[in-house]
């Protein structure tokens, strides 16, 4: 069983790629190498395939690397199930979780971030999560937005570590955790990744 994320950027016509495509290209190859595991195409699209545990984290980190730009955002499908026809090109790849990336990411309409599983009861319990947590994540500043994407890339730090590196006070990155809804999205993505062990 594997995931497959399929995403585009929203107004990527608004802000210029010098800004946001190497931070892209930066997110996706901590999950692995192009063409093979992930591929930007048609200038403002990608696909990456990722572990099923680790699929909603990568679309958070994702998520809070886009919107660090202003007037962008970016819309995320994730796919589950089999991987039935290996290329060299990750877009060239088949199976059934490349068919509900595509099919998800085509419903999207006005959510943001989507699942498409196996397991109808878990899509209907985690999309209705995820149009919750968007109500928050959709409207994260820039400063959050890199406060996020700080503190799920080095999840052991404490705030005061944080607030070292991202050059703030620990008061100040408490604030902002709170803003921008940090502990539930950490409940969520602890829920997803439990939830997605006992399933595949």
């Amino acid at each position: 069983m594997t995931s497959i994320i399929t995403g585009d950027i929203i107004n990527s016509q608004k802000n210029t790629p010098n800004n946001w495509l190497n931070p892209l290209k930066t997110i996706l190859n901590t999950f692995g190498s192009t063409p093979l595991t992930w591929e930007i195409y048609r200038g403002d699209s990608f696909q990456i395939e990722i572990k099923p545990t680790q699929a909603l984290l990568a679309c958070f980190l994702i998520k809070a690397t886009i919107k660090q730009f202003d007037n962008i955002d970016v819309r995320l499908a994730i796919g589950i199930g089999e991987k039935t026809y290996q290329s060299n090109k990750i877009t060239e790849s088949n199976g059934s979780a490349f068919v509900n990336s595509g099919l998800c990411f085509e419903n999207l309409k006005k959510s943001t971030l989507a699942i498409k599983s196996p397991f109808p009861e878990f899509d209907t319990i985690i999309n209705i999560m995820l149009d919750l947590a968007q109500l928050t994540i959709n409207n994260w500043s820039s400063t959050s937005s890199t406060l996020i994407k700080t503190t799920l890339e080095t999840p052991r730090l404490n705030q005061s570590q944080l607030a070292e590196i991202l050059k703030s006070t620990q008061s100040n990155i408490s604030q902002g955790h709170k803003r921008a809804g940090f502990d539930e999205v950490s409940k969520l993505l602890q829920y997803y990744q439990t939830k997605i062990q006992t399933l595949c």
